[in-house]
């Protein structure tokens, strides 16, 4: 059976790096787990999630010119529908109701922030919008501050 980018592979974990792990695929192959490619959480330590002997499902998802094979553990795994819809860099704003809200949680009409209720907590959103006014504020503060003593903009030098 050939090596080909999508087929689903049985596997040994023959060797683990702190940057992946070494799979051996049938007719004697080795391709290599990225550590990005093991799990669908983040991954510190390939060793938490992976020990040598290891027999591991891995789907193929290169195969360069000189021979080196890409695999991938997280890939081989079958999601339910819904989750494969959803991209994990969607931003919360956009799956909540009325979801015309850019990044910032203002709407896409004259940018006017949507209200919520005074009880809720704050979300992600409301915290990081918050961050984002502070930190700019103090950036000009220190901008205005830090122009005078070095000579600012167009100062004169005699």
């Amino acid at each position: 059976m050939a090596i080909e980018v999508g087929s689903k592979l049985e596997g040994k974990v023959t060797g683990i790096t702190h940057f992946g792990a070494f799979v051996e695929l049938p007719e004697g192959k080795t391709g290599l787990v990225h550590i990005s490619e093991i799990a669908d959480n983040y991954v510190k330590d390939v060793n938490d999630h992976l020990k040598l002997g290891d027999q591991v499902t891995v789907k193929v998802i290169n195969v360069d010119k000189d021979g080196k094979i890409g695999l991938s553990i997280k890939q081989a795994v079958d999601k339910p529908p819904e989750a494969q819809n959803r991209s994990p860099r969607s931003y919360a704003g956009d799956r909540r109701e009325g979801g015309d809200r850019g990044a910032y949680g203002f709407s896409d009409r004259g940018g006017r922030p949507f209200h919520k209720s005074p009880s809720s907590k704050p979300t992600f959103e409301d915290k990081m919008m918050k961050f984002l006014k502070e930190s700019e504020e103090r950036i000009a503060s220190l901008r205005k501050n830090t122009e005078g003593k070095r000579g600012g903009r167009g100062a004169r030098r005699d």
